[in-house]
């Protein structure tokens, strides 16, 4: 892949997560804008940010807290996964209150969400649980004081079981006053101006067209209208490159801790 050569032959291979909240961003690219210029693949949060760590991918809608982990890395686009307030899909589920959670399960799918919780635990809801990593049927062990973060589609489905929800992207509000960046486009590699011009473009498409998305994306668990509108937000303005920065700085902390641990 050549992203400096204008007429370059080999595709600007680009991963995205498949979850209902990427749809507005993707939905240009799968209609066809930059089809001669991106190669678009899926997979989950986790894997995402894997293919863009080892550089098998070169633009990735990735969880923000790989961000750290990368050798080189540029926020690529004016497009993000963000909220501020209430985001309805990602959340701490459990079937207690919170002071009498024992375990945290963290979602495999995850790597932001995983860190925001352990963040929120420690620094705004001052509990301390055992974290353990989750298999992959982990939903089914939410019992008793076992809770489990639970993110995307499937968090919409558990919203009807778990009688205790705690919205992580809300207690990051309420706790720093700021929005919170689950995902954004990142790059490993320097892009061109005329391609992020171009890519710019292909994620507004959606946006301008929800009703559409919306149509193509059915959703029995949640309305998406509703979603689309009040909950997840998608421009990456000032506020919330500031809230990404206080999340990346408490990452890199967590990250030389363990290291030297």
């Amino acid at each position: 892949m050549n992203l400096n050569t204008e007429a370059s032959a080999i595709k600007t291979k680009v991963g995205a997560v498949n979850y209902l909240n990427t749809k507005p961003l993707v939905f240009g690219l799968e209609k066809g804008l930059m089809k001669d210029e991106v190669e678009l693949m899926y997979d989950y949060p986790g894997k995402i940010a894997k293919a863009l760590l080892e550089n098998s991918i070169d633009i990735g809608l990735v969880p923000v807290a790989i961000i750290p982990d990368l050798k080189e890395h540029h926020i690529v686009a004016d497009y993000c996964i963000a909220a501020d307030g209430p985001v309805a899909s990602v959340c701490l589920f459990s079937e207690v209150p919170l002071d009498e959670i024992t375990t945290v399960l963290l979602d495999y799918q995850s790597r932001t969400s995983v860190m925001l919780v352990q963040y929120l635990l420690k620094e705004y809801w001052q509990v301390k649980p055992v974290f353990k990593k989750a298999g992959v049927d982990f939903i089914s062990e939410i019992k008793g004081s076992t809770a489990a973060v639970v993110i995307g589609d499937r968090a919409f489905k558990q919203r009807k079981i778990s009688p205790f929800i705690y919205d992580l992207a809300e207690a990051w509000k309420l706790h720093t006053g700021l929005p919170f960046v689950f995902a954004a486009w990142v790059s490993n590699k320097p892009v061109p101006p005329h391609f992020i011009e171009a890519f710019n473009a292909a994620n507004e498409y959606g946006l301008q067209r929800l009703d559409e998305v919306i149509n193509e994306n059915p959703c029995d668990e949640f309305d998406l209208k509703k979603y689309y509108t009040q909950y997840v937000q998608y421009r990456l303005d000032d506020a919330k490159r500031k809230g990404l920065q206080k999340f990346l700085a408490w990452c890199n902390h967590f990250k030389q801790q363990a290291q030297a641990v």
